[in-house]
């Protein structure tokens, strides 16, 4: 082969594998208009300590552990139950310290093994009285001991959404649309109404980060050439649908719109892991922002918007003056 074939050649393998180059991506400050949304007005209750010790049950799975536990080398007593993890927030000393009585459901256990959005409906309906015994998993409490605040919260992939799909949705999905999320929460709403002594707290869904893409330039091109959305155009639009989602939520004019009762509030930990609208995207990723779960910063920036926001809850709905 002469000299100038092999320079062809070498051009030619050299352009084919330039094509294998993933396209890298970073995140965006924001990635859409970001709408800001006002939330419940919980200023006229007082953020002190209440003056009875409650029981308090937090459904979750990883993440939600990770906000419970406090820092330090992972150390589980169950799964997801920790004693201690790299990412913790330590919301579960905090608690403790204004005398809440801190107790645990997460992966396999009959209340915390299924959390995703569609979950909380058909669990709240159909084991409602086993939710307000739970000690740590599936052990129960005394008899005479209930939890007088169930807190619960699904984890990130629950703000990965296909699309705003049509109304009213449909409340057992299985599709994660906007319009079913909003329908299955809207069906939980006549369950949590039958027990007005049990303030039920929602923690929004956790936001995703933006990860860089590693989607190959031959890939990326295509779906330009079919008019197809690139990974990162997917995550942009997930991310903007989980904010206008979010926003809906804790909204007054949203969600709890027409709701007479106090007993449900809603903490809005995507919020807080998008600094207050900052970005749609978590800006607390772990592992350097490479990770979804949030990071210790993260957390402990969310625990401690968490525990004056419930104490205040709880003056709402009359479990302490």
């Amino acid at each position: 082969m002469s000299k100038k074939h092999l320079v062809s050649a070498g051009a030619f393998f050299v352009a084919l594998g330039a094509l294998f180059i993933p396209i890298e991506g970073s995140a965006p400050a924001a990635t859409g208009p970001i709408a800001k949304a006002g939330a419940l007005d919980l200023s006229g209750f007082s953020s002190a300590r209440p003056d009875v010790p409650l029981d308090l049950l937090f459904i979750h799975h990883s993440c939600g552990g990770q906000m419970l536990t406090d820092p330090g080398p992972e150390k589980e007593k169950a799964s997801c139950v920790y004693e201690a993890h790299p990412n913790g927030g330590g919301l579960k000393k905090k608690l403790t310290a204004q005398g809440y009585r801190v107790h645990e459901a997460s992966y396999g256990s009959e209340i915390g093994e299924n959390t995703d959005l569609f979950d909380w409906a058909p669990k709240f309906r159909d084991k409602m009285d086993k939710v307000l015994r739970v000690a740590l998993n599936d052990q129960m409490h005394p008899d005479g001991v209930v939890n007088r605040i169930v807190v619960f919260k699904s984890c990130y992939p629950n703000n990965r959404f296909v699309g705003e799909g049509a109304a009213p949705g449909n409340p057992a999905g299985p599709e994660l649309t906007v319009w079913n999320a909003k329908a299955t929460l809207a069906s939980l709403l006549p369950e949590l109404a039958k027990r007005k002594d049990t303030l039920f707290v929602y923690v929004t869904a956790p936001a995703n980060i933006l990860k860089r893409s590693k989607e190959p330039i031959w890939k990326w091109t295509a779906k330009q050439l079919l008019g197809k959305p690139s990974e990162a155009q997917v995550a942009q639009r997930q991310a903007d649908l989980a904010r206008s989602f979010n926003n809906w939520v804790k909204s007054p004019d949203g969600w709890l719109s027409g709701y007479a009762e106090k007993n449900v509030v809603v903490f809005d930990y995507y919020d807080a892991l998008t600094n207050r609208g900052e970005s749609n995207f978590s800006l607390y990723g772990s592992e350097g922002n490479t990770d979804h779960h949030p990071s210790r910063e993260g957390n402990e920036k969310a625990a401690d918007e968490f525990v004056p926001f419930l104490n205040q809850a709880v003056r709402r709905v009359g479990l302490s003056t």
